[in-house]
């Protein structure tokens, strides 16, 4: 039969998640929910992460950069959406601004044009105004400003008319 699992040492605990934030970056509230769920109190949990930081495990500066350059990079997320998700993680608004420049603009608007142009081959066939309207969900899914997905909509669906 499965035995009840005993809950972890802060010492434990702590080996436990200085593991974890080597292998990738991690934020610190995500590190602290894991702690709680692992069985430490409050307060253990507090040192543990406190610890972690002092030793440079933990880092919200870097985590935010690295999350930034990931989901823009392999998600095709747009600003709102990435800075909306380090919000959730309790990442403060200064860190997220500041990481934030780590999306160059013109890397910005190719990377939503080239979403925008496999997306414009799923809808094209349709009337011109539920065309555009569904470009302009999609690009707002995504976490793309209105004004910057509106120039590249109206890039790709100009340089589709060109083609034809």
């Amino acid at each position: 039969m499965n035995s009840p699992k005993r809950p972890m040492t802060p010492q434990q605990a702590a080996n436990r998640a200085a593991a974890l934030c080597a292998r990738s970056e991690q934020s610190l509230g995500d590190i602290r929910e894991k702690l709680l769920k692992w069985g430490l109190s409050s307060a253990d949990a507090t040192r543990v992460v406190n610890d972690l930081t002092a030793q440079g495990f933990l880092d919200e500066q870097r985590f935010a950069h690295a999350f930034v350059k990931d989901r823009f990079a392999f998600n095709g997320w747009g600003r709102i959406k990435i800075a909306h998700q380090l919000r959730l993680k309790g990442i403060p608004d200064d860190v997220i601004d500041s990481s934030m420049t780590a999306i160059d603009d013109e890397q910005y608007r190719e990377r939503l044009t080239e979403l925008l142009r496999a997306k414009w081959r799923t809808v094209k066939q349709r009337e011109p105004r539920a065309a555009w309207a569904a470009m302009m969900r999609f690009a707002a899914s995504r976490g793309f400003e209105t004004g910057i997905a509106a120039e590249c909509v109206r890039q790709v669906t100009k340089i589709d008319a060109e083609e034809d």
